[in-house]
């Protein structure tokens, strides 16, 4: 009961079927719950690729304009094809759908699997990218900074928990605190490089670099950007929680994530250009930007406020369509049924409780640390971003609706850069930790197929197809340790069941067994006592046996229930004062053929 208590003061009370329509989200909302994760890359996406092009030495930061700027354009180029698969799938376009639909189970299967890792770690690195923008403005926190991540993903757990009207209000304000905040930062910084009104940072020494700026760095530093994209498919994943109609409101929205994403990012890359920002150990690039532009006053500890909130809720992404994806493979039968049971609050509640266990469980793994987890991050997006736009492209030359040709161009274009980008991120991030993803999909990919397997089997093994039910006999054993009323209702309860049923009774102490059958006569009720001798003290392997024996004798149909007796103490740590013995008998004959376990309970009074 108190734990049934504890459980509606975090989740709330429960919601009926007939509410989920009204939990949808408008586009107001909606650019909130499904856009933080892409908006809040921008906080980190410039500084990875300034943390690459600093190895070849301070000059070679003069790249990151042109490489920021081949970053916007790809950017714009997978908008507008995630656009044409949200008219092409208004009920939910997420990659595994879309590639299963036209390429194939197994592509599906991979696309489903990238993305699962990259929800993953899109939940562990944007909470640890908050985490450093709180470190950077309050240095004496970083020591703390890994349980300040875990307690930022069990906050969000919790409140997607509640559903996802109520994480949708929750997560407004500061998504769009955040987009005013950097907008008026870009702005401000943008007139006082223009006009020269931004005082000169006093002269740091850095190091030689260490490499050359060679091609292979270029692309590094360029797939590091490309973390900028990460979250960009959120919105045709989530396309059937928004408001009627879902579809032009998805497509809304992801146009006015493409505009503001370009938009924050080439405003970002191009001050830390023009001002000569340089990645530092403990402090972020935006920290470092907001300090040179505005000082450090009241707006400097805001843009470190809202950056942090962004960055933390940016996971809400990921809880959001995590649940959903795993819904998804669960109705197919390629994950466990559980995913696909909506809780209380109309939320898929197991996706989000496994999303934030494997998210804290990395975040301390990784000691909090954002520049561990990117090599591992943007390798599975990309993959599911080139699986579902070659979908895409499958689906017009197939079909050959109205517009085909040129939707098959936009798609085809977006195919083909994604998957030159996907080959770049693995190639250039192999060594530095992508290797990782780039086994666990093929594992997972194994996993969903042996799910998938089990499934297949149980359904031809209960179908009722061709089925004729044998005959079945039945022998009833009251499991007897001693004699009081919990035992004679669970007689009665056994007579109930057959006329012929009997007791058994396991003996260790034979004292103890002769004042059993003394008391017998008055209180067994007619039903026969079966004493088996146990000279080695173990309950189980006498009672064993004897049920062998009886389904040895009575054929492959014969069934033995066994009625165990149990009193129940009337608070839970009294239960502790007693053996758990009935437990441990039903824990043994839960897996014997055959065999069936009726518990008999007996409740205590105060």
């Amino acid at each position: 009961m108190r734990l049934h208590r504890l459980k509606r003061l975090f989740v709330g009370s429960p919601l009926p079927t007939a509410q989920a329509r009204h939990e949808r989200l408008s586009k107001v909302t909606g650019l909130a719950v499904f856009a933080s994760d892409a908006l809040s890359s921008v906080a980190y996406a410039t500084e990875e690729t300034l943390l690459v092009l600093i190895l070849a030495g301070s000059a070679a930061l003069s790249y990151s304009l042109p490489i920021g700027i081949a970053i916007a354009v790809l950017i714009a180029i997978v908008v507008s094809s995630y656009r044409q698969t949200i008219r092409a799938y208004p009920r939910g376009g997420g990659a595994y759908i879309v590639t299963k639909d036209n390429l194939g189970v197994f592509p599906g299967l991979v696309a489903a699997a990238a993305l699962l890792i990259d929800y993953v770690l899109t939940v562990a690195v944007s909470v640890a990218a908050g985490v450093a923008a709180v470190t950077s403005a309050l240095p004496a926190l970083f020591p703390s900074r890994v349980w300040l991540c875990v307690a930022a993903v069990v906050a969000i757990g919790s409140a997607n928990l509640r559903g996802i009207r109520e994480s949708g209000k929750l997560f407004a304000a500061p998504t769009y605190l955040f987009i005013g905040s950097l907008l008026g930062l870009i702005g401000y910084g943008a007139i006082g490089a223009i006009f020269d009104l931004i005082p000169e940072a006093p002269y740091q020494p850095h190091p030689p670099g260490l490499e050359g700026i060679g091609l292979f760095l270029l692309l590094r530093a360029f797939s590091s950007g490309c973390t900028a994209l990460t979250g960009v498919e959120a919105v045709s994943d989530g396309v059937p929680a928004f408001k009627p109609p879902e579809a032009h409101n998805a497509r809304v929205v992801l146009g006015w994530l493409g505009a503001i994403l370009i938009t924050l990012f080439l405003g970002i890359t191009f001050l830390a250009y023009d001002l000569g920002i340089t990645p530092q150990e403990h402090e972020t690039v935006v920290s470092q930007l907001a300090r040179r532009i505005v000082g450090s006053g009241a707006f400097y500890y805001e843009i470190q406020a809202v950056t942090m909130l962004i960055l933390l809720l940016a996971a809400n992404t990921s809880f959001a369509d995590f649940p959903r994806l795993s819904f998804f493979l669960a109705r197919d039968r390629f994950f466990p049924r559980q995913f696909g049971t909506q809780g209380d609050r109309l939320v898929f509640s197991n996706g989000i409780v496994i999303l934030g266990s494997l998210a804290a469980l990395l975040l301390v793994t990784f000691q909090g640390d954002t520049h561990a987890l990117i090599p591992l991050y943007a390798v599975g997006v990309f993959i599911s971003f080139t699986l579902s736009q070659a979908s895409m492209v499958r689906r017009w030359l197939r079909r050959k609706e109205e517009g085909w040709w040129w939707r098959a161009c936009i798609n085809g274009v977006g195919a083909l850069v994604t998957g030159v980008v996907m080959l770049t991120i693995a190639v250039t991030k192999f060594s530095h930790g992508a290797w990782i993803v780039v086994l666990l999909i093929p594992t997972l990919v194994v996993a969903f197929l042996t799910v998938r397997r089990h499934y297949q089997e149980v359904a031809e093994q209960l179908s009722l197809e061709g089925y004729e039910p044998p005959p079945i006999t039945n022998s009833v054993l009251v499991l007897v340790g001693d004699l009081h009323r919990g035992v004679v209702r669970a007689i009665q309860y056994a007579q109930s069941l057959s006329p012929s049923a009997k007791a058994v009774y396991v003996e260790i102490d034979p004292e103890r067994t002769h004042r059993l059958e003394e008391r017998w006569g008055k209180w067994g009720l007619g039903v026969p006592l079966i004493v088996l001798t146990s000279p080695y003290r173990s309950l189980l392997g006498p009672l064993l046996e004897y049920i062998d024996a009886l389904q040895e004798k009575g054929g492959e149909n014969h069934v033995v229930t066994i009625v165990l007796p149990e009193f129940l103490p009337a608070r839970w740590w009294q239960q502790l004062l007693h053996n758990q013995t009935a437990l441990l008998i039903k824990g043994q004959l839960l897996f014997r053929k055959n065999v069936v376990v009726t518990d008999v309970p007996y409740h205590l009074k105060h």
